[in-house]
């Protein structure tokens, strides 16, 4: 199995934080204002994966008391992982074009002040996906894997 490689997730989140910066340029004055919390869905999808990344690990590492993990369970898990990682540096790719977009103009607009909350709410929030996605895809790895190999 191939681990998600930063380079990866990096180049995701530049060309969505491109695309969405360029996106605003041409339409941000005919979008409504987004919602304060806009982003924090997925904090909450975040939260969930570090649940089942903490279970996961107790149960692939046997520890006691632990029930032992179906391998269709794990691998489940791990393209869960795979996928909230690529979804996490995507968003942050986004949300970071909007804040870069809103913080000039946010004179101009009124709609700008609003936004630039929500952005910055989203970045931690699509952060947070990201290294929740890493931390659950790492607790899949069977005790005697080693990193780097395939």
């Amino acid at each position: 199995m191939k681990f998600t490689r930063p380079r990866d997730l990096a180049t995701i989140a530049i060309i969505a934080g491109l695309l969405t910066h360029l996106l605003l340029r041409f339409a941000y004055d005919s979008l409504p204002p987004l919602p304060r919390a806009a982003g924090s869905t997925l904090l909450a999808i975040a939260v969930a994966e570090l649940v089942l990344a903490f279970s996961l690990r107790a149960r692939i590492q046997h520890r006691p008391g632990a029930r032992p993990v179906q391998p269709l369970t794990a691998a489940r898990a791990v393209a869960l992982a795979k996928a909230s990682s690529v979804l996490g540096a995507l968003m942050f790719g986004a949300w970071t074009g909007l804040l870069i977009y809103t913080i000039p103009v946010r004179d101009e607009f009124a709609a700008a002040g609003n936004d630039l909350f929500a952005a910055i709410t989203g970045m931690v929030s699509a952060a947070g996906l990201t290294a929740a996605a890493l931390w659950l895809e790492h607790c899949c790895k069977t005790p005697t894997e080693t990193p780097g190999k395939d």
